[in-house]
């Protein structure tokens, strides 16, 4: 695993804040349900798909925190950013660990050298009772897959769709999130931010964290004033 191990590192990292913890669940309880059971006599293979900002990526690197709490090998493969490195030599070995994650699937299919590895290295998993999770934003049945025998497998298992969350539920994960960064939020704060920025999960994440720097740097609590002086709205 010398590609993993020696000229990756930055690609692998996981965001310390990517725990089912700080994950807001609404109506995605099955789906949280199966990632947290997999390592311990769950499902092995488990696909899920959702738009952009819905959490995907969030999901796949709580599962390798929640690996490396108990002690087990993972890894984490973010495919957009490693589309142009040799299949092969990245997907080398991965059998010998406990959990491997593939983020944005779609990424590399139609690629006929990605694909056929994906093909072997999913027979490996499966030979070696490896769990294996694959994200991707459409169902199996809409990716751009060439191999007949990828698409078969990647069939398996079970299989999941990320609820988006409504409004409502998008005003409680801004809450929920800031609650798990220790700001006090108030409704007015949390309804100016909601309205004014861009309606995913990871954007609504991102201002959080901007927020919550320029508050501690400042020693500012969050009101509306301030967030507009913050954000430039």
């Amino acid at each position: 695993m010398s590609v993993l191990s020696q000229q990756l590192p930055l690609a692998l990292q996981l965001r310390d804040d990517a725990t089912f913890e700080n994950f807001y669940v609404a109506d995605n309880g099955v789906l949280v349900d199966s990632l947290q059971r997999q390592l311990s006599g769950g499902e092995r293979y488990i696909y899920y798909y959702g738009d952009k900002g819905s959490g995907r990526s969030h999901l796949l690197q709580a599962a390798c925190h929640q690996a490396d709490k108990a002690g087990l090998s993972s890894v984490y493969l973010p495919l957009s950013e490693l589309h142009e490195y040799n299949p092969a030599e990245l997907l080398e070995g991965l059998e010998q660990l406990s959990l491997v994650c593939l983020d944005d699937i779609d990424q590399v299919l139609g690629n006929s050298d990605w694909e056929q590895q994906l093909f072997h290295l999913f027979n490996r998993l499966n030979d070696q009772q490896v769990c294996l999770l694959v994200s991707a934003p459409c169902a199996v049945r809409e990716l751009n897959i060439e191999l007949a025998d990828l698409s078969s497998r990647l069939s398996w298992g079970m299989l999941f769709q990320i609820t988006p969350f409504n409004d409502a539920q998008q005003l409680a994960v801004i809450q929920f999130r800031a609650q798990r960064r220790g700001l006090q939020l108030s409704d007015d704060v949390a309804q100016f931010i909601f309205y004014r920025c861009q309606r995913d999960t990871e954007a609504l994440m991102q201002v959080l964290e901007q927020l919550d720097k320029a508050s501690l740097e400042q020693k500012r609590r969050l009101t509306v004033p301030f967030v507009k002086s913050i954000l430039l709205w």
